[in-house]
């Protein structure tokens, strides 16, 4: 009676057999002919590996240097709005100097309240002014600072971002 492959009982040969003679073609190369394979293929693999820690090695120092140029034009950046910021801040003291000096010379309270009516729409009216220029320089600065962070995000969906 012929055994199955399903069955246990089937001898070495019998599964060689079975299996296209493989085993011993395998063994008719020379017992070094399937280890050189696998070593071939495991210098493979660890080329590819090597070449992609390369790769990720490269990409993280790209990233570590757009961070430090994000944060330098930050700090930059940040300086320059302190310095303006303070410049608008002296300015707005010396009108208010002027402006009491101006108000301490009045002699009617008519021309008294003409003034400092003036003076207060000329103090909203630049404190307006002040806030859309400290505004719009913001937003360019946060721009500016992401621009580097901005360009990596890019570069790593083109470079990984395919699906296999």
């Amino acid at each position: 009676m012929a055994k199955r492959m399903g069955d246990v009982a089937l001898t070495a040969a019998e599964q060689a057999e079975a299996a296209g003679g493989k085993v011993f073609d395998t063994m008719a190369a020379g017992p070094l002919a399937g280890l050189e394979k696998t070593q071939a293929e495991v210098k493979a693999n660890m080329d590819k590996a090597t070449k992609t820690t390369e790769e990720l090695v490269a990409f993280g120092q790209g990233n570590l240097e757009a961070c430090v140029k994000a944060s330098q034009i930050w700090a930059a950046g940040l300086q320059e709005l302190t310095r303006t910021v303070a410049a608008s801040a002296q300015a707005q003291l010396d009108e208010t100097l002027a402006s009491v000096q101006a108000l301490s010379g009045v002699k009617t309270l008519k021309d008294a309240v003409e003034l400092q009516t003036s003076l207060a729409r000329g103090s909203m009216e630049k404190a307006m002014a002040e806030t859309g220029k400290l505004t719009d320089a913001s937003l360019k600065l946060a721009e500016q600072a992401w621009a580097p962070l901005t360009a990596r995000v890019t570069l790593a969906v083109e470079k990984f971002g395919h699906t296999a």
